[in-house]
């Protein structure tokens, strides 16, 4: 049965029997426990004797209890001075094996990496170090684990997490994130909205993630108390079994007196989110932030005067202990007890509340989101008592106005500045089975490894005021550990097991062998000009690529993918003596020394040394708002919303016109648009934004280009129609969609585009996620070739559940454009997804392609873009290699092509270039894009 601590009230004070006892059961606490009665029977004798000779005092019932608080209002938090010296954890599981991990790399929580083994026994780490067979005769059914040299690491630990209160599948029935009763509800407790029936707890143990950190949302300048839960199920089944050290009740703040109180959590959040859901300005929340801590203020000054009056025996009209249940958490702040997390992202809001800590005297535990601190690490540093933390996305940037300066190279520039890198989903902002991902892109970008690493364990452990028992390899810690089947800084690094409280959570797992080269850590290109160009620019250094001159030899290429003709990629099997590759004003010359004797001889021909590196085709965003929006917040960033005709009215003046172009609202050399061309993807399409069953027609335009009337900015002006099925709660049916599409591809074809899309000339790209709705669209598709004898060209974007469905998809040719690729079951259509491994050997994109269905993956938001080249990766990676590179390229250039209705621009099409490796590995750099299609090679 798992143990959660509770407080009894203390009896009155019986010093032998109380010290006969605790010499008995708390040997460790005994000094602490005689200080505390001793004093309270001091202060007690002492505040009798002070009235002798006067009217005679009638004492409170409970005066030692009284004097015991008063002194405990005081204490700080953290564990019993004997906590480590425990042989049970207060979590253990009775039947739990003991296990055993020989021969495994550990990484410890901090910069000690050792080879060796580790006992779990009793939710507890018993050993870490070199063991021999002898020291486990004496445990019965001891469990072992032959590691294998594979890497093992703490437990996974989120800072900032919705798991439990933002729960997947979303349902109106649990959304319990947010109270919008008021800006400052410091009394609200996440704990109270925790659903124990999140499908998402299982797939982020999946992801190695042990514990979080379950926060309020942030609508609320003061959102409520944070809980710290163990993501592993419990016999109980309930919210409070799952809770890591709460505080002794969970309902006030008495304690317990032998033992030091124990860390709180709170929510805050400043900026655009408050102000938003109130209508308020910055002034308004953080007037009610003064508010809120005067008033907490006030209950500290008299609880504190009382207190005073009581130690000194002056116990006449005192009257009870001023409390207050509303105010009771945040007085607790004022008393450095609580962590407090705070939502907040750019300098203003940063400096504002750095002044509020210092006028009331509390401190930060870490601002979250946080995406301006990089610029301003001296304001940090003035923050009352300590310098907080930044808790941080790695790519996550630009969807507000507070977060548009956010930078990859943040984690890197916050480190070099001595403050503290937390990584954090923020889940389901971010699917926080793939935490670890955020780790390892900000080590990419420049974060040391051992510090990206702590990022996620350590670090977060540390600043939640949990690194006594999580977040580290240690003995005496809780046994919440992950064995990876690589290193855990190499892309797609996946789970062979993870233990919570020494009780392993994957029942089967599925592992995928990796390459040998993945158990070391992986090489981080240098950024080091652009971390500099990111401080130099305030977050907003220029992305324009350089030109090249028009001859271009890139030498020491190690390997070529290009289009094979036919709908694939090939690999270029013998690139030749040196590995150069020439081009002129963007067109492949030749390849090879001996082929490409001119270009070398060339006085005029720009050498670019790629240092093994590659060359492969462009790639192709799709699925998000690239090119449409700039900042998802800002509707005067982007073009907006068409008109749906099936649940309102047509302006009279777009009656019977042809459909909507996205082409018409293309907004060129956006950020995103830009990150993503620098990260190798030379094309985006994109449909207009729709709330309804039509979006209208997609177009396919460079990302490179400056403006629209740039050679080769807009690549094809219509590419596919668009539409979009789904239950809603707003919108009619989904069989009154599907039977709006029936009439559209069947009925009257006054408009053009609409009778190409019906002899399947154009493709029809429906964006679905629930198989039963695909089941029908097939249905549907072969209805029309009954009925017309024409095949139209069907594909199913979304498809999270598209899985279920493979084998008929691929008999009725219909493709898929998976997005994400990494699927997430966020809304109830989505629910039934394959989520990989390590929980499944298949994933959605094995399945598919095993039933010969053209792929593609897509992204859902523009920011994203720029990781294509990391998705395709993984989607190789994770296929017990069923997905050879060529494949893994295909997934996000020539399918998408073909499954969009972009026609090929002959010769080889857009190229990206990396150094140090493929556009596939981690470790290689892009440095420059061909386009034979725009007549350029542009440098990175």
């Amino acid at each position: 049965m798992d143990k959660l601590p509770t407080y009894f009230e203390s009896p009155p004070v019986d010093l032998p029997r109380l010290a006969r006892w605790r010499l008995k059961h708390r040997m460790a606490s005994i000094a602490l426990t005689l200080c505390f009665i001793s004093v309270a029977s001091l202060l007690l004798s002492l505040s009798q004797l002070a009235f002798l000779g006067k009217q005679s005092v009638q004492l409170p019932l409970h005066a030692e209890q009284i004097l015991q608080k008063c002194y405990m209002l005081h204490a700080k938090p953290g564990p019993p001075s004997n906590f480590h010296q425990r042989t049970e954890s207060d979590r253990f599981v009775q039947g739990t094996h003991a296990t055993l991990i020989r021969n495994a790399s550990i990484w410890t929580g901090d910069q000690e990496i050792t080879q060796g083994d580790i006992l779990l026994d009793k939710g507890i780490i018993k050993f870490v170090g070199h063991a021999s067979p002898s020291m486990f005769n004496k445990f019965k059914d001891l469990v072992t684990l032959d590691a294998g040299g594979s890497w093992v690491t703490p437990g996974i630990v989120d800072l900032h997490s919705h798991l439990g209160v933002s729960s997947a599948p979303y349902l109106s029935g649990a959304d319990d994130t947010n109270s919008l009763k008021g800006p400052v509800l410091p009394w609200l407790r996440s704990l109270d909205g925790l659903n124990t029936h999140d499908d998402a707890y299982r797939l982020s143990i999946s992801g190695g993630v042990t514990t979080a950190n379950v926060l309020p949302g942030s609508a609320n300048a003061i959102g409520g108390q944070a809980f710290v839960i163990k993501l592993r199920p419990t016999a109980e089944r309930s919210p409070s079994s799952m809770l890591l050290e709460p505080p002794y009740t969970l309902n006030g703040t008495h304690v317990d007196p032998t033992l030091p109180p124990r860390w709180r959590q709170m929510k805050h959040a400043c900026g655009e989110n408050p102000s938003r859901v109130y209508g308020n300005t910055r002034m308004d929340t953080f007037w009610a932030f003064r508010q809120a801590y005067d008033t907490a203020r006030q209950i500290k000054e008299q609880q504190d005067a009382y207190c005073t009056r009581a130690l000194a025996g002056e116990w006449v009209d005192l009257g009870e202990f001023p409390d207050n249940l509303q105010w009771e958490a945040l007085v607790d702040v004022l008393r450095g007890r609580v962590k407090v997390h705070t939502h907040c992202y750019e300098t203003v809001d940063l400096d504002d509340f750095v002044r509020l800590t210092n006028e009331f005297q509390f401190p930060i535990a870490a601002f979250h989101h946080a995406h301006e601190t990089y610029l301003v690490p001296g304001t940090l540093k003035q923050a009352y008592g300590q310098t907080p933390a930044a808790a941080l996305f790695a790519t996550n940037a630009r969807y507000k106005r507070e977060a548009y300066r956010g930078s990859e190279f943040a984690p890197r520039i916050l480190a070099e500045n001595g403050i503290d890198v937390v990584m954090k989903s923020d889940h389901p902002v971010l699917n926080s089975r793939f935490l670890l991902y955020e780790a390892q892109q900000a080590y990419l970008y420049g974060l040391p490894a051992n510090l990206a690493l702590a990022s996620v364990t350590s670090t977060p452990a540390r600043i939640m005021g949990q690194d006594h028992r999580i977040g580290f390899v240690r003995e005496g810690y809780d046994a919440d550990l992950v064995v990876w089947d690589s290193h855990p800084l190499a892309l797609g690094t996946t789970p062979q097991q993870v233990w919570i409280d020494g009780i392993p959570q994957l029942s089967e797992p599925a592992v995928a062998s990796k390459p040998v080269s993945f158990q070391q850590v992986p090489r981080a290109p240098n950024f080091d000009l652009e971390a500099a160009a990111a401080i130099k620019y305030e977050g907003l250094p220029p992305l324009m690529p350089k030109k090249a001159k028009d001859v271009v030899v890139f030498a020491n290429v190690s390997s070529m993918y290009v289009p094979d003709g036919v709908g694939g990629v090939m690999s270029v099997a013998d690139i030749g003596e040196r590995g150069v590759v020439a081009l002129r004003k963007g067109v492949v010359q030749c390849w090879g020394a001996a082929a490409c004797g001119s270009e070398l001889a060339s006085q005029d021909a720009e050498w670019i040394d790629l240092e093994g590196g590659s060359i492969a085709p462009g790639l192709i965003s799709y699925g998000s708002p690239l090119g449409l929006d700039e900042i998802q917040g800002e509707s005067s960033t982007h073009d907006g919303t068409v008109f749906d005709p099936l649940t309102g009215s047509i302006p009279s003046i777009l009656a019977g016109s042809e459909l909507i172009k996205a082409s018409d609202g293309l907004q060129f050399a956006g950020r995103d648009t830009l990150l993503a061309y620098r990260a190798g993807v030379t094309a985006g399409v994109t449909a207009p934004s729709s709330g309804g069953l039509i979006a209208g027609l997609s177009t396919a335009f460079s990302t490179g280009a400056a403006h629209k009337l740039e050679d080769g900015a807009v690549i094809q002006d219509v590419a596919a129609l668009h539409v979009q099925i789904g239950h809603s709660t707003r919108g009619p049916s989904v069989s009154t969609q599907i039977a709006a599409l029936r009439n559209i591809l069947l009925g009257d074809k006054s408009s053009t585009t609409l009778a190409e899309v019906a002899k399947g000339t154009i493709p029809l790209v429906v964006q679905v996620q629930n198989a039963d709705i695909i089941a029908s669209l097939i249905e549907l598709k072969k209805e029309i070739r009954t009925r017309t004898g024409t095949d139209i060209q069907l594909t199913i974007s979304g498809a999270a559940e598209a899985h279920l469905l493979a084998k008929e998809l691929g008999e009725a040719g219909v493709g898929v454009i998976l997005t994400p690729s990494r699927p997430f079951p966020d809304v109830w259509e989505s629910k039934r997804i394959l989520p990989g491994p390590p929980l499944t050997n298949e994933s959605a994109i094995t399945t598919l392609l095993a039933h010969g269905v053209t792929v593609g993956i897509g992204v859902a938001e523009q920011w994203s873009a720029r990781n294509t080249r990391f998705d395709i990766a993984w989607a190789a990676l994770e296929s017990f290699d069923r997905i050879s590179k060529e494949q893994a390229l295909a997934l996000a250039s020539v399918n998408l092509e073909k499954l969009l209705g972009v026609k090929p621009s002959g010769a080889l099409g857009d190229l990206v270039v990396t150094r140090g490796g493929t556009v596939l590995d981690s470790e290689a750099k892009v440095v420059g894009i061909i386009s034979a299609r725009r007549g350029i090679v542009d440098l990175i």
